[in-house]
């Protein structure tokens, strides 16, 4: 049964993935399935972990901490040591930071990223990143950097399904850029 957009078996499906020990990106319902008790979803995650949250969502597994830290820098680092494991803050200033303390701010994302799924496709990114063997605080930064890259490509009128396929592009000119 759904309460609002939220599935009651959600947590208990990340509890089961967990278990398994890989290392998970969590986003959107995931993430609002514990806003009743954040702790328990923190005391079972780990470093490895990737929270992908825009405001609203922090706000909930993290309130108050936006409006009572100086900047977006601040509180995804606190959230970071709060949850131990990667904090991805979305928006327009992306911010990712590590429980270590490591920090990035992404400036690339183009206003047209505000649109339905874009964020299910920038988890994706991160995911298949970290599933390729890189480091989650890396693959956070790099899969943020795609994202943004890849819409920027696209221009106006972007859709989220268009990302996936633009990725292949911007992996080829940052190649093309190495050598």
């Amino acid at each position: 049964m759904r309460i609002g957009n939220i599935c009651p078996g959600t947590a208990a499906q990340v509890f089961a993935l967990v278990q398994t020990g890989a290392a998970m990106v969590i986003d959107a319902d995931a993430l609002t399935s514990f806003k009743d008790d954040p702790k328990r979803l923190f005391g079972a995650i780990d470093r490895d972990d990737v929270l992908t949250p825009h405001t609203g969502e922090f706000e909930r597994i993290f309130p108050g901490l936006l409006r009572s830290s100086p900047d977006k820098v601040t509180a995804a680092r606190k959230a970071a040591d709060k949850a131990g494991c990667v904090i991805l803050l979305k928006g327009p200033d992306t911010v990712i930071a590590a429980p270590d303390g490591r920090c990035a701010v992404n400036v690339n994302a183009p206003p047209w990223l505000a649109t339905a799924g874009s964020g299910d496709v920038l988890a994706g990114f991160v995911a298949g990143l970290i599933a390729q063997g890189m480091e989650s605080f890396e693959a956070a930064c790099a899969g943020v950097w795609i994202h943004g890259a890849a819409a920027s490509a696209f221009g106006p009128g972007l859709i989220a399904e268009d990302l996936p396929g633009l990725a292949p592009a911007v992996l080829k000119q940052l190649h093309a850029a190495r050598a």
